[in-house]
């Protein structure tokens, strides 16, 4: 019995692990699980989460696994100018909080030993000011008026550009070039199938991290495994 084990560990033991992160995912769920922090707080919690995965339990057995890298996705912020219809004025997205808070934790996530920031483009003609599902309800139901509305309750419309396939290129290049073991894909995103299904093909074992949100079932068939490292992320589901 002790044999297995010790195989057991042979094999799982020190697997070079390449950790891929969908960055305006991970942010929107971090913010709500952990709150506002700055850009360097919330680049030491990325960081700190990340690292969670270098530990695996297996049958009842911890494994520890070596970094290869952190792969971090993202945009740069979108220096455009946007129409608010409330207001009614153009508004300097550069001159906002959140640029100035995005660029401040790129900068940081560079700076980090083994992090890698890959940036794809904002779709210029896809940013704009949007009403959210649950005010929109309580403007049909009745429940509010238009005038009612505040800027706050506006959201705003991105569309990235090049992220999806800086990720699948990522994941390919490593198969082919036998660079991991495994690879983590922290994402809530379902297009990474087709490179999912390259990279196991090349024996990559290929672990998704959803940060505990739902996946759809078939899905699951194109992982080797499902894990989320923070209990309070799960719980946003419940």
């Amino acid at each position: 019995m002790g044999k297995v084990q010790n195989n057991s560990r042979q094999i799982y033991d020190h697997l070079k692990v390449a950790i891929l992160v969908d960055g305006a995912f991970y942010r929107k769920r971090a913010y709500t699980v952990y709150g506002d922090k700055s850009p360097q707080e919330r680049a030491e919690e990325l960081d700190h989460y990340c690292r969670k995965h270098l530990t695996e339990n297996i049958n009842g057995v911890s494994h520890e696994h070596d970094l290869y890298r952190i792969f971090y996705y993202d945009c740069e912020p979108s220096k455009k100018s946007v129409f608010n219809p409330l207001t009614k004025k153009n508004e300097e997205l550069k001159e906002t909080n959140m640029y100035s808070w995005t660029n401040e934790f790129l900068k940081e996530l560079k700076k980090k030993r083994k992090f890698a920031v890959r940036l794809g483009e904002i779709a210029d003609s896809g940013i704009g000011y949007y009403i959210p599902v649950p005010k929109t309800k309580e403007l049909l139901l009745g429940k509010c008026k238009i005038e009612d509305l505040k800027s706050s309750d506006l959201s705003m419309m991105v569309t990235q550009k090049g992220v999806d396939m800086r990720i699948g290129l990522d994941i390919a290049s490593m198969a082919f070039k036998k660079q991991v073991s495994q690879i983590v894909l922290i994402s809530g995103d379902s297009d990474f199938v087709p490179a999912a299904k390259l990279a196991r093909r090349e024996g990559i074992d290929f672990v998704l991290d959803p940060l505990g949100a739902g996946i759809k079932e078939n899905l699951e068939e194109h992982i080797d495994g499902l894990r989320t490292q923070d209990k309070r992320f799960i719980n946003l589901q419940r």
